[in-house]
């Protein structure tokens, strides 16, 4: 990997996706968008390279932070032709401008992680990818999964698990129980007892209860917390030494970071402050840039999970409509063939995503009031410039 030190400067990242203090009494920016306080610019990199990123589309992107949705990006792009930039500001009140090594919440990236966990299980002969999954969790499954899915089919989508219980379905609902708990044993045990949708294997459909119940395969198979696994396997040997899970309910991103906004009941409202362990191995990691980028540069070199069950994260089922591996989904754009993962919480768009032979990659943080709606602009702004040429 390239060293490089982050600069600030309007950028954007790819991949195409698949707290609270209330109400803020005062406009959506601190400042005017476009002075220098409001949207301070920066970025290094190597000197421009036919075969780099668009770095003049990377910045304009940044540029003009914070505008009516996005409040901050920060945006790294490795391989042939380096280049980090941020934008923004990392509290709308204040206007202080954005942190190059701002802590986020990255959302369903966590999948990648936990896919990887599994796998490294696997490798070790301690988990097999066809076997069922009632051999690792006995008394999960009801009598009507009378053909239950396999561990493959949870870590590609394809299990036919119904979604569990939830905290709500909109971002409304979930601002009010942004403080309760719900624990994944009770989200798995709703969701399975609803029956299957469909037989494991029929369909592709990205959810989340699919990677629920792989962290709660890794606990009964380890015997010890996914999260503590996820820390001594992936996090530490990967360098990432800014990335972890909150203490349980913590609500709060400790360290440098920047405040999340989206829109509540017509207002823009500071969403920072959340319950995130609904989502746990699905989505509750807290990460940087930096790390993340380690950590997608270390998985896709096969010294997270060895070659041979690295190969498997890219094969994606046949069939209809698939486009997604084992966490990671497949993505072409101008010809070029990218793997990568979005996630996305209240506030927050995240992205990581790479060729496979890492000629590209492309890591994003944004903090944006869209965090949880439709992600391609967001994708398009700050990730596919990466990949223009």
């Amino acid at each position: 990997m390239n060293a490089r030190r982050p600069v600030r400067v309007a950028v954007s990242s790819v991949l195409l996706a698949g707290l609270a203090l209330g109400p803020l009494a005062g406009p959506a920016a601190a400042r005017p968008p476009g002075t220098a306080s409001a949207a301070a610019v920066s970025s290094v990199g190597v000197a421009p390279d036919p075969a780099g990123p668009d770095v003049g589309a990377l910045e304009k992107a940044l540029t003009g932070l914070p505008d009516g949705d996005v409040s901050a990006a920060l945006v790294r792009v490795g391989g042939e032709g380096s280049w980090a930039g941020a934008g923004g500001v990392r509290d709308l009140r204040t206007g202080a401008p954005a942190l190059e090594n701002a802590r986020f919440r990255a959302g369903s990236t966590t999948k990648v992680v936990t896919a990887a966990l599994v796998l490294q299980l696997v490798a070790g002969g301690r988990v097999e990818l066809d076997a069922p999954l009632t051999r690792y969790l006995p008394g999960l499954l009801p009598a009507s999964f009378t053909e239950p899915p396999t561990v493959r089919h949870l870590l590609t989508y394809t299990s036919g698990l119904r979604p569990g219980a939830n905290l709500g379905s909109t971002t409304e609902e979930m601002y009010l129980h942004r403080f309760r708990t719900l624990s994944a044993e009770r989200v798995a045990a709703t969701a399975v007892a609803k029956g299957p949708a469909f037989a494991p294997g029929e369909r592709q459909v990205y959810q989340n209860i699919d990677y629920t119940v792989l962290g709660l395969l890794v606990e009964k198979v380890t015997g010890d917390r996914y999260e503590h696994r996820a820390d001594v396997r992936i996090f530490r040997p990967s360098g990432m030494r800014h990335t972890g899970f909150p203490a349980g309910p913590d609500p709060r991103v400790h360290g440098p970071h920047h405040r999340a906004y989206t829109d509540i009941g017509g207002r823009t409202t500071d969403v920072t402050e959340w319950n995130m362990s609904d989502r746990w191995a699905v989505g509750d990691m807290i990460s940087t840039t930096a790390d993340l980028e380690r950590f997608l540069v270390a998985l896709f070199r096969g010294r997270v999970v060895p070659q041979p069950l690295l190969d498997q994260m890219f094969v994606v089922p046949d069939v209809e409509g698939a486009s997604y591996g084992m966490a990671l989904q497949r993505f072409v754009h101008d010809g070029t063939e990218i793997w990568g993962k979005t996630g996305s919480r209240p506030g927050y768009h995240t992205v990581l995503a790479a060729t496979r032979d890492l000629s590209r990659t492309v890591v994003y943080s944004v903090n944006a009031k869209s965090a949880r709606e439709d992600g391609f602009p967001l994708v398009a702004r700050f990730a596919l410039p990466a990949f223009n040429r």
